[in-house]
């Protein structure tokens, strides 16, 4: 809020004497002014009876309280030794009202001693806010502030009177009209008060209609369409757009002159603009009267002036040529063309002024684009402020605008994405001041809010299933302020032990060459993914190497090492992963991987982007002398529409394949049966024994039987998933796509598959919360999981729609989602509240 404070003292002295100059008296009711006169002709009348000058002698103040005597001899206009007469008896009094300090000043003589009285105004004790929801109270505070209204200032009714009258006007530039402002003082002890102001800020009065007088030759509704101000609809309790607002509805006669000077209504004019409200002020009819004129056509355009660059070259930029329908638009995007391109260039202050000279006889437009570059600048510092964790050196290796080099818009523009996608910051704002004495030079001026770049994660637990869990999760993705990323993630419970460190060093060069490395290990004594049974201890090391190739584009390499040891129970584990070892013969695998990877990002934020695009292509593969010989191909994209200031469209994919590139390993086994045995002594078979391990080759004339096992095809472990926060919503995580026999007579187990297919089309409403922080979205989900291209089947897909809260807490981020499922199929596990704390967005 911004409160009007231009000569505020002078206005606020004015009241106490009616002698002063420069104070306008048409401000002041007229029970004012003669409030004051009586006051002024009180305070004189001791004087009045000794009309006789005096030597003063000595001075003396009498009733002060909480203001110093030697503050008060500071403003007084005469002095021991001097002469006083009535004239200066009246300049005295006036002096020391016009400080503000005091309610009334009495002027007495004792002798030849001069006697002040005063009565000292009381000190704002406290100043309370209540009620107000629209403006923001630290805003209020501040506004207050330099009118002179806060606490332990001096309290001035007039000052009061002010914040109330500016109060309304604020509201009702917002449309809210039955606003009530209450001011209540209340005296205290020692000559202080409390201020409370009491806000009723009522509904604001809606727009019920909208008319346009004299708009003929286009369809209404199509010209409203762009308005700020429109009638109520099902959509204005969140767009709010049907709230009366005076800066808005100046706003939209801007767009309705632009939307005839686009089209060539040269002489278009809006005669007047009509506001009326209805007798309880809650709702606004607006009118607005318009004389549309004729179209013009643009008889020449030429650019004059300093091009700097060739003039054919500054020619080329200009968009409509002669012949074509005047547009407004059109210029203002070639004047705009021409300036960003001199100011990429070094001309910060560049400009491109169009002169048209209409002609209405032939109703003709002649264009001149005059081009003023201005003087070439150069910046001088770049300063960031604002950046209390982060050092300064990670944000200077972000700049593509650098020090003691020409001004470039375009490199400042791409230095401000590229810190905001950092994620280290809420907010990223840039300035350019001009070098004081210096017409030449700029500073850029970066101003960060710092958020967090991090999580934390701890949880502990019990249940009958798992005992006592208990996990620990830290990142960082901004280490020490250093811009290296740092994870360190320790679980334990009855059924899973886990421990793993990550670290990236996202400039290992700096030419922006990254290096991280990942070590973990864990051991898993079941699935708790939903997904089959069996156990496994996994250990790896990896190290990670990225290289930068274009400003929006790297890619990266992986190499590790690592070892995979699978448990698995005939009769528990599903029998395709039995075979699968079986084929192999052995249960622990060893692989050398490799991961090539390829990345283009040019999202306009990190967490919170509104448009750009995200795409990622990663070919993993085991090399040859692994254990298992196979490869993934994973490719992922994001983009990001913004349709309005309300609407942001984000289109997303999520595409995966993988299969084995060595020869199928195929082996004939035998086995000892599983059979029937009587455990209860009912003479009747009733638990299943597990036989004996396979074994090869058979013996002769064995009882056992014979079985062809092989392992082909993408391995079980490496299988991909779908369902879940991260996938298809609404579905429990990794419960989609192909499963198990049933075993033990439990449901079959999900076995996930070697395709993926998984797609999101969600609609995000930034302005739905006032914090950058937090974004909510509607969302569609579908997608799937197959054994292979060649079970690909859209009538598998499965796809849920629903609402979801993202909120970058200061633990971590927090996704909290509620689906609806409306293409399921009988036996899918259906979880419509999912949330997941720590994650990425």
């Amino acid at each position: 809020m911004t409160l009007t404070t231009t000569g505020a003292r002078r206005r606020r002295s004015c009241p106490r004497y009616l002698f002063s100059t420069g104070c306008d008296m048409t401000r002041f009711p007229v029970r004012r002014l003669l409030a004051l006169a009586l006051a002024s002709s009180l305070s004189l009348s001791a004087m009045a009876q000794t009309a006789e000058p005096f030597t003063v002698a000595d001075i003396r103040i009498d009733g002060l309280q909480r203001i110093a005597a030697g503050t008060v001899f500071t403003y007084l206009p005469v002095e021991r030794g001097e002469v006083l007469d009535q004239g200066r008896a009246g300049e005295t009094v006036r002096a020391l009202y016009r400080t503000g300090f005091f309610e009334d000043v009495r002027v007495d003589r004792q002798g030849d001693i001069l006697v002040i009285t005063v009565t000292e105004r009381p000190a704002i004790n406290k100043l309370t806010l209540t009620g107000n929801k629209d403006i923001k109270s630290e805003d209020l505070l501040r506004g207050l502030k330099d009118i002179g209204l806060s606490e332990g200032e001096t309290f001035d009714r007039l000052a009061l009177d002010r914040v109330t009258q500016e109060l309304t006007r604020q509201y009702n530039n917002r449309g809210k009209y039955n606003v009530q402002i209450t001011p209540t003082v209340s005296p205290l002890d020692r000559n202080r008060v409390d201020v409370t102001i009491d806000v009723k800020e009522g509904k604001a009065a809606k727009i019920r209609h909208v008319n346009l007088v004299g708009a003929d030759t286009f369809d209404n509704e199509q010209i409203l369409d762009s308005w700020e101000s429109k009638e109520s609809s099902w959509l204005s309790w969140y767009r709010r757009d049907d709230q009366y607002s005076k800066e808005k509805l100046s706003g939209d006669m801007e767009k309705l002159n632009s939307w005839y000077l686009d089209r060539g209504y040269v002489d278009f004019n809006i005669d007047s603009t009509q506001v009326s409200i209805s007798p309880d002020k809650r709702e606004m009819y607006l009118s607005t009267s318009v004389t549309e004129g004729e179209i013009y056509k643009i008889s020449e355009i030429k650019v004059t002036g300093d091009t700097i660059l060739p003039q054919d070259v500054v020619e080329r930029m200009v968009i409509p040529k002669a012949g074509d329908t005047f547009s407004r638009v059109l210029l203002e995007a070639s004047a705009d063309a021409i300036t960003n391109t001199l100011s990429n260039i070094g001309y910060a202050f560049a400009r491109v002024n169009p002169v048209p000279t209409p002609n209405r006889a032939d109703r003709t437009v002649a264009i001149n684009l005059q081009v003023m570059p201005g003087p070439r600048v150069n910046v001088r510092r770049i300063v960031f402020k604002g950046n209390s964790r982060t050092a300064d050196e990670v944000l200077r290796r972000e700049m593509r605008q650098f020090e003691n080099s020409w001004y470039s818009q375009a490199a400042i523009d791409r230095s401000t994405v590229r810190l905001r996608r950092l994620g280290y910051f809420e907010t990223v704002e840039v300035e350019t001041p001009q070098v004081p004495g210096s017409g030449d030079q700029v500073d850029v001026v970066f101003n960060v809010k710092e958020t967090t770049s991090g999580s934390f994660v701890f949880g502990i637990g019990y249940s009958q299933l798992a005992g006592m869990t208990a996990s620990i999760q830290l990142s960082q993705n901004n280490f020490l302020g250093g811009g290296n990323r740092v994870s360190v993630e320790a679980q334990r419970s009855d059924y899973l032990q886990r421990y793993a460190f990550s670290y990236v060093n996202p400039f290992f060069t700096d030419e922006g060459v990254s290096l991280g490395y990942n070590v973990w290990w864990r051991e898993l004594d079941y699935s708790d993914f939903n997904t089959a049974q069996y156990n496994s201890t996994n250990a790896a090391v990896q190290t990670v190497l990225g290289l930068p190739i274009t400003e929006h584009s790297s890619v990266s390499l992986l190499f590790g090492i690592d070892s995979n040891q699978i448990q698995a129970w005939s009769g528990y584990t599903p029998q395709s992963i039995v075979d699968y070892l079986d084929a192999v013969g052995q249960r622990t695998f060893h692989a050398w991987r490799t991961e090539l990877g390829w990345a283009r990002d040019t999202r306009n934020d990190f967490f919170m982007p509104t448009r750009g695009t995200y795409q990622r292509l990663g070919l993993e593969t085991t090399l040859p002398g692994s254990t298992a010989e196979y490869y993934k191909i994973n490719y992922e994209f994001s983009r990001y529409w913004q349709l309005s200031p309300a609407f942001v469209l984000r289109t997303g994919l999520d595409l995966g394949y993988g299969d084995s590139y060595g020869s199928d390993t195929v082996r004939n086994l035998c086995y000892t049966p599983p059979s029937l045995v009587d455990t209860d002594g009912d003479g009747k078979a009733d638990t299943w024994v597990p036989g004996d391990a396979p074994s090869s080759p058979c013996l002769p004339d064995s009882s056992d039987y014979r079985k062809t096992v092989s392992a082909s095809g993408l391995p079980f472990f490496e299988n991909f998933y779908a369902g879940g926060t991260r996938s298809v919503r609404g579905f429990r995580d990794n419960t989609l796509g192909p499963r198990s026999e049933v075993i033990a007579g439990y449901r079959g187990q999900a076995l996930g598959g070697s395709l993926k297919t998984v797609g999101q089309l969600e609609m995000v409403f930034p302005k739905l919360f006032d914090s950058n922080a937090a974004r909510v979205s509607a969302f569609v989900d579908f997608g799937n999981v197959f054994n292979g291209v060649d079970e690909f089947d859209t009538g598998e897909l499965r796809a849920s729609a629903g609402v979801a809260l993202l909120w970058r807490a200061p633990v971590g981020p927090i996704s909290i989602s509620y689906a609806y499922p409306f293409k399921k199929k009988e036996g899918d596990e259906i979880e419509r509240l999912q949330f997941t704390f720590g994650g990425g967005f």
